[in-house]
Protein backbone atom coordinates (compact mmCIF):
# COMPACT_ATOMS: atom_id res chain seq x y z
CA UNK A 1 0.00 0.00 0.00
CA UNK A 2 2.90 2.33 1.15
CA UNK A 3 4.38 1.96 -3.03
CA UNK A 4 0.96 2.80 -4.09
CA UNK A 5 0.91 5.67 -1.99
CA UNK A 6 4.38 6.69 -3.19
CA UNK A 7 3.43 5.66 -7.24
CA UNK A 8 0.29 8.13 -6.56
CA UNK A 9 1.80 10.74 -5.40
CA UNK A 10 4.58 11.10 -8.14
CA UNK A 11 2.02 10.94 -10.58
CA UNK A 12 0.23 13.21 -9.00
CA UNK A 13 2.82 15.47 -8.81
CA UNK A 14 4.35 15.37 -12.32
CA UNK A 15 0.88 16.24 -13.73
CA UNK A 16 0.66 19.12 -11.60
CA UNK A 17 2.86 21.14 -10.64
CA UNK A 18 1.52 23.06 -7.90
CA UNK A 19 1.83 19.95 -5.96
CA UNK A 20 4.02 19.98 -3.12
CA UNK A 21 5.19 16.98 -0.79
CA UNK A 22 6.20 18.34 2.87
CA UNK A 23 7.61 15.95 5.41
CA UNK A 24 8.42 16.18 8.90
CA UNK A 25 11.85 14.58 8.50
CA UNK A 26 10.29 11.15 7.63
CA UNK A 27 10.22 8.37 4.68
CA UNK A 28 13.25 9.01 2.72
CA UNK A 29 12.87 5.54 1.27
CA UNK A 30 9.61 6.07 0.79
CA UNK A 31 9.97 9.35 -1.66
CA UNK A 32 13.00 8.34 -3.32
CA UNK A 33 10.92 8.32 -6.65
CA UNK A 34 9.00 11.59 -5.86
CA UNK A 35 12.37 13.39 -5.16
CA UNK A 36 13.66 11.99 -8.34
CA UNK A 37 10.57 13.44 -10.75
CA UNK A 38 9.89 16.25 -8.67
CA UNK A 39 12.89 17.78 -6.75
CA UNK A 40 11.78 21.19 -6.66
CA UNK A 41 8.19 19.80 -5.00
CA UNK A 42 9.71 18.10 -2.11
CA UNK A 43 10.18 19.90 1.32
CA UNK A 44 11.26 18.39 4.65
CA UNK A 45 10.52 20.58 7.31
CA UNK A 46 12.46 19.06 10.31
CA UNK A 47 11.27 17.44 13.53
CA UNK A 48 8.40 20.40 13.45
CA UNK A 49 5.04 19.15 12.45
CA UNK A 50 3.46 22.79 14.20
CA UNK A 51 5.45 24.39 11.74
CA UNK A 52 4.76 22.36 8.92
CA UNK A 53 1.22 23.07 9.10
CA UNK A 54 1.60 26.10 9.19
CA UNK A 55 3.78 26.71 6.50
CA UNK A 56 1.65 24.33 4.15
CA UNK A 57 -1.57 26.67 5.09
CA UNK A 58 0.83 29.01 3.94
CA UNK A 59 1.55 27.15 0.89
CA UNK A 60 -2.32 26.41 0.47
CA UNK A 61 -3.03 30.15 -0.07
CA UNK A 62 -0.32 31.21 -2.36
CA UNK A 63 -1.89 28.35 -4.84
CA UNK A 64 -0.06 25.10 -4.23
CA UNK A 65 -1.68 21.98 -3.50
CA UNK A 66 0.63 20.60 0.22
CA UNK A 67 0.66 17.17 0.85
CA UNK A 68 2.04 16.50 4.59
CA UNK A 69 3.35 13.44 5.49
CA UNK A 70 4.21 12.34 9.04
CA UNK A 71 3.92 9.48 11.37
CA UNK A 72 -0.05 9.69 12.86
CA UNK A 73 0.68 9.47 16.14
CA UNK A 74 2.09 13.58 15.15
CA UNK A 75 -0.32 14.05 12.20
CA UNK A 76 -3.08 15.04 13.20
CA UNK A 77 -2.29 14.12 17.10
CA UNK A 78 0.36 16.68 17.61
CA UNK A 79 -1.14 19.38 15.46
CA UNK A 80 -4.97 19.10 16.22
CA UNK A 81 -4.89 22.87 16.39
CA UNK A 82 -3.19 24.34 14.15
CA UNK A 83 -5.41 21.41 11.69
CA UNK A 84 -7.82 23.43 13.39
CA UNK A 85 -7.19 27.01 12.80
CA UNK A 86 -4.35 27.39 10.15
CA UNK A 87 -6.11 24.62 7.80
CA UNK A 88 -9.73 23.65 8.17
CA UNK A 89 -11.36 26.85 9.12
CA UNK A 90 -10.32 28.36 6.03
CA UNK A 91 -10.83 25.16 4.01
CA UNK A 92 -7.65 25.28 2.04
CA UNK A 93 -6.64 22.36 0.16
CA UNK A 94 -4.20 20.96 2.53
CA UNK A 95 -3.85 16.73 2.20
CA UNK A 96 -2.50 15.36 5.65
CA UNK A 97 -1.06 11.65 5.97
CA UNK A 98 -0.86 9.96 8.89
CA UNK A 99 1.28 7.04 8.42
CA UNK A 100 1.73 4.19 10.82
CA UNK A 101 -1.77 4.51 12.38
CA UNK A 102 -2.86 1.78 14.92
CA UNK A 103 -0.66 -0.90 15.75
CA UNK A 104 2.15 -0.46 12.82
CA UNK A 105 5.06 0.97 15.74
CA UNK A 106 4.20 -1.14 17.82
CA UNK A 107 7.33 -1.92 19.49
CA UNK A 108 7.93 1.59 19.46
CA UNK A 109 5.09 1.74 22.74
CA UNK A 110 2.27 3.98 23.20
CA UNK A 111 3.84 6.87 21.93
CA UNK A 112 3.75 6.09 18.53
CA UNK A 113 0.57 3.98 18.47
CA UNK A 114 -2.27 5.83 17.34
CA UNK A 115 -5.84 4.85 18.27
CA UNK A 116 -7.38 8.15 18.29
CA UNK A 117 -6.67 9.93 15.12
CA UNK A 118 -9.81 9.76 13.44
CA UNK A 119 -11.64 11.01 16.37
CA UNK A 120 -9.66 13.43 16.28
CA UNK A 121 -9.97 14.48 12.29
CA UNK A 122 -13.86 13.84 12.80
CA UNK A 123 -14.69 16.48 15.59
CA UNK A 124 -12.66 19.40 13.28
CA UNK A 125 -15.34 20.91 10.96
CA UNK A 126 -15.23 20.33 7.20
CA UNK A 127 -12.23 18.06 7.56
CA UNK A 128 -12.18 14.90 5.09
CA UNK A 129 -11.26 11.30 6.65
CA UNK A 130 -10.23 8.64 4.34
CA UNK A 131 -8.91 5.22 5.35
CA UNK A 132 -8.31 2.77 2.53
CA UNK A 133 -7.67 -0.30 2.94
CA UNK A 134 -5.12 -1.83 0.18
CA UNK A 135 -3.61 -0.63 -2.52
CA UNK A 136 -6.44 -0.04 -5.12
CA UNK A 137 -8.35 1.96 -2.06
CA UNK A 138 -4.82 4.05 -1.76
CA UNK A 139 -4.56 4.55 -5.66
CA UNK A 140 -8.44 5.84 -5.63
CA UNK A 141 -8.29 7.96 -2.09
CA UNK A 142 -5.20 9.73 -3.41
CA UNK A 143 -7.30 11.18 -6.49
CA UNK A 144 -9.95 11.99 -4.77
CA UNK A 145 -8.21 13.81 -2.05
CA UNK A 146 -6.65 15.60 -4.76
CA UNK A 147 -9.87 16.42 -6.54
CA UNK A 148 -11.58 17.74 -3.39
CA UNK A 149 -9.56 20.76 -3.06
CA UNK A 150 -10.33 20.92 0.67
CA UNK A 151 -8.68 19.74 3.60
CA UNK A 152 -8.62 16.28 4.22
CA UNK A 153 -6.69 14.01 6.63
CA UNK A 154 -5.43 10.05 5.23
CA UNK A 155 -5.15 7.68 7.41
CA UNK A 156 -2.15 4.83 6.53
CA UNK A 157 -2.57 1.82 8.35
CA UNK A 158 -0.41 -1.87 8.10
CA UNK A 159 0.87 -2.15 4.70
CA UNK A 160 1.31 -5.27 3.62
CA UNK A 161 -1.80 -6.91 4.98
CA UNK A 162 -2.92 -8.46 1.28
CA UNK A 163 -5.22 -7.17 -1.86
CA UNK A 164 -8.81 -7.23 -0.86
CA UNK A 165 -9.69 -6.11 -4.32
CA UNK A 166 -8.60 -7.70 -8.01
CA UNK A 167 -7.65 -3.96 -10.15
CA UNK A 168 -8.02 -0.99 -10.53
CA UNK A 169 -11.33 0.98 -8.44
CA UNK A 170 -13.49 3.71 -10.11
CA UNK A 171 -13.63 6.72 -9.11
CA UNK A 172 -14.37 7.08 -5.23
CA UNK A 173 -17.62 8.96 -4.78
CA UNK A 174 -17.06 10.98 -0.95
CA UNK A 175 -18.79 9.05 1.87
CA UNK A 176 -19.43 5.85 0.29
CA UNK A 177 -19.12 2.78 1.08
CA UNK A 178 -18.09 -0.08 -1.41
CA UNK A 179 -19.54 -3.80 -1.52
CA UNK A 180 -16.64 -6.09 -1.21
CA UNK A 181 -19.36 -8.97 -1.16
CA UNK A 182 -22.98 -9.53 -1.20
CA UNK A 183 -24.58 -11.50 2.22
CA UNK A 184 -28.05 -12.72 2.78
CA UNK A 185 -30.54 -10.37 4.70
CA UNK A 186 -30.67 -12.63 7.61
CA UNK A 187 -26.98 -12.37 8.49
CA UNK A 188 -25.14 -9.39 9.54
CA UNK A 189 -23.22 -7.56 7.66
CA UNK A 190 -19.29 -6.41 7.94
CA UNK A 191 -18.26 -2.48 7.84
CA UNK A 192 -14.54 -2.49 7.92
CA UNK A 193 -11.80 0.92 7.30
CA UNK A 194 -7.84 0.24 6.85
CA UNK A 195 -6.03 -2.58 7.94
CA UNK A 196 -9.26 -4.34 9.02
CA UNK A 197 -10.45 -4.83 5.65
CA UNK A 198 -8.58 -8.21 5.26
CA UNK A 199 -9.58 -9.54 8.31
CA UNK A 200 -13.29 -8.79 7.59
CA UNK A 201 -13.27 -10.57 4.08
CA UNK A 202 -11.17 -13.58 5.89
CA UNK A 203 -13.63 -13.87 8.44
CA UNK A 204 -16.46 -14.14 6.28
CA UNK A 205 -14.60 -16.73 4.20
CA UNK A 206 -14.79 -18.86 7.82
CA UNK A 207 -17.90 -17.96 9.23
CA UNK A 208 -20.60 -18.08 6.26
CA UNK A 209 -21.93 -15.77 3.75
CA UNK A 210 -21.86 -12.26 5.16
CA UNK A 211 -22.01 -9.39 2.87
CA UNK A 212 -18.82 -7.40 3.62
CA UNK A 213 -18.51 -3.19 3.18
CA UNK A 214 -15.21 -1.13 3.07
CA UNK A 215 -15.15 2.46 4.35
CA UNK A 216 -12.43 3.85 2.50
CA UNK A 217 -14.57 7.49 3.00
CA UNK A 218 -15.04 7.83 6.88
CA UNK A 219 -16.11 11.03 7.17
CA UNK A 220 -18.34 12.39 5.43
CA UNK A 221 -20.12 9.04 5.29
CA UNK A 222 -23.54 8.33 3.79
CA UNK A 223 -26.77 8.41 6.09
CA UNK A 224 -28.52 6.95 3.02
CA UNK A 225 -25.49 3.98 2.53
CA UNK A 226 -25.52 3.14 6.34
CA UNK A 227 -29.20 2.50 6.33
CA UNK A 228 -29.81 0.63 3.03
CA UNK A 229 -27.52 -1.84 4.93
CA UNK A 230 -29.31 -1.63 8.07
CA UNK A 231 -32.17 -2.63 6.21
CA UNK A 232 -30.24 -5.46 3.99
CA UNK A 233 -29.08 -7.02 7.51
CA UNK A 234 -29.51 -8.62 10.30
CA UNK A 235 -27.18 -6.48 12.21
CA UNK A 236 -23.80 -4.97 11.49
CA UNK A 237 -20.04 -5.79 12.58
CA UNK A 238 -17.82 -2.62 12.64
CA UNK A 239 -14.62 -3.87 12.22
CA UNK A 240 -11.47 -1.06 13.26
CA UNK A 241 -8.08 -0.61 14.15
CA UNK A 242 -8.98 2.08 16.34
CA UNK A 243 -10.40 3.12 19.35
CA UNK A 244 -14.05 2.47 19.67
CA UNK A 245 -14.32 5.88 20.96
CA UNK A 246 -15.07 8.20 18.01
CA UNK A 247 -14.45 6.18 14.98
CA UNK A 248 -15.72 4.30 12.39
CA UNK A 249 -18.24 2.45 14.77
CA UNK A 250 -19.48 5.57 16.59
CA UNK A 251 -20.23 7.09 13.28
CA UNK A 252 -21.86 4.14 12.14
CA UNK A 253 -23.55 4.16 15.35
CA UNK A 254 -24.76 7.41 15.44
CA UNK A 255 -26.11 6.93 12.02
CA UNK A 256 -28.57 4.18 12.74
CA UNK A 257 -29.72 5.13 15.99
CA UNK A 258 -30.98 7.92 14.37
CA UNK A 259 -32.70 6.55 10.99
CA UNK A 260 -32.80 3.06 10.56
CA UNK A 261 -32.02 1.00 13.88
CA UNK A 262 -30.08 -2.27 14.17
CA UNK A 263 -28.12 -3.95 16.24
CA UNK A 264 -24.39 -2.47 16.24
CA UNK A 265 -21.05 -4.89 17.28
CA UNK A 266 -17.96 -2.50 17.50
CA UNK A 267 -14.67 -4.36 17.08
CA UNK A 268 -11.93 -2.08 17.76
CA UNK A 269 -9.56 -0.78 20.43
CA UNK A 270 -11.22 -0.20 23.71
CA UNK A 271 -10.16 2.44 26.38
CA UNK A 272 -7.17 1.35 27.20
CA UNK A 273 -3.45 1.68 26.46
CA UNK A 274 -1.41 -1.45 25.33
CA UNK A 275 -0.13 -3.51 28.47
CA UNK A 276 2.91 -4.93 26.46
CA UNK A 277 5.18 -4.16 23.65
CA UNK A 278 5.67 -6.21 21.10
CA UNK A 279 4.75 -7.09 17.37
CA UNK A 280 2.41 -5.93 15.17
CA UNK A 281 0.74 -9.21 15.53
CA UNK A 282 1.01 -9.67 19.27
CA UNK A 283 -0.87 -6.54 19.71
CA UNK A 284 -3.46 -7.47 17.71
CA UNK A 285 -3.87 -10.35 19.65
CA UNK A 286 -3.73 -8.45 23.02
CA UNK A 287 -6.25 -6.17 22.02
CA UNK A 288 -8.56 -8.87 20.56
CA UNK A 289 -8.32 -7.67 16.97
CA UNK A 290 -6.47 -10.78 15.47
CA UNK A 291 -8.92 -12.89 13.56
CA UNK A 292 -9.76 -15.78 15.76
CA UNK A 293 -10.22 -13.38 18.26
CA UNK A 294 -13.01 -11.39 16.10
CA UNK A 295 -14.41 -14.50 14.86
CA UNK A 296 -15.30 -15.82 18.90
CA UNK A 297 -17.04 -11.95 19.61
CA UNK A 298 -18.70 -12.39 15.99
CA UNK A 299 -20.30 -15.80 17.06
CA UNK A 300 -21.50 -14.99 19.72
CA UNK A 301 -22.82 -11.96 18.45
CA UNK A 302 -24.81 -13.71 16.18
CA UNK A 303 -26.14 -16.17 18.09
CA UNK A 304 -28.14 -13.62 20.21
CA UNK A 305 -29.64 -12.15 17.10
Amino acid sequence: MRSAFSAALTRLGRDNPDVLLITGDHGYALFDEFRTACPDQFINAGIAEQNMVGMAAGLARLGFRPFVYGLSAFVPIRVVEQIKMDIAHDDLPVVLLGDGAGFVYSHLGPSHQSAEDIACARSVPGLTVLSPGDRYEMTACMDLAYDLRGPVYMRMGKADRGEVHAGTLSPLVVGEPICVRSGPADAPALLATGAMLTTAVQLAEQHGPMAVWSVPSVKPLSTEAIAAISRSSSAIVVMEEHSVHGGLGAAVTEIVTEVEPCRVLRIGIQDRFSKHCGSYDYLLREHGLDLASVKERVDAFTATI
